[in-house]
């Protein structure tokens, strides 16, 4: 139970598109803050608890030099989802093959 709460965890902070965006944008490297808010029109403090809400779920991670906050990816916590997502898949794919036995069985019986 206790991985369901940390894959929800995951799955609220991919449900925004402003930090898809920066999640498919950390995917090529790290970057700062001030780099990720670029593309949004937003001011930076709401920006920045869209940065908080994925280092909270820790799909991000970040470091600060100086003054500049420096953000990465974190694989391993979208490894989660990755693998949460191949469990349904097997699952609907057992699913629709006993369906299609079942026709099959049952067109040869008519």
């Amino acid at each position: 139970m206790a991985k369901y709460g940390v894959l929800d965890d995951v799955f609220i902070a991919l449900a925004d598109p402003t930090r898809r965006a920066v999640i498919r944008r950390l995917g090529r490297g790290p970057a700062s803050v001030g780099e990720l808010a670029e593309p949004f029109a937003m001011a930076l403090p709401s920006f920045l608890k869209h940065i908080r809400m994925l280092e909270a779920s820790e799909v991000i991670r970040t470091s600060k030099a100086g003054r500049v906050r420096t953000c990465r990816l974190n694989r391993g916590r979208l490894a989660l989802v990755d693998d949460w997502l191949a469990e349904q898949r097997g699952l609907w794919e057992q699913r629709t093959d006993r369906l299609e036995q079942f026709v099959i069985t049952t067109q040869e019986e008519s």
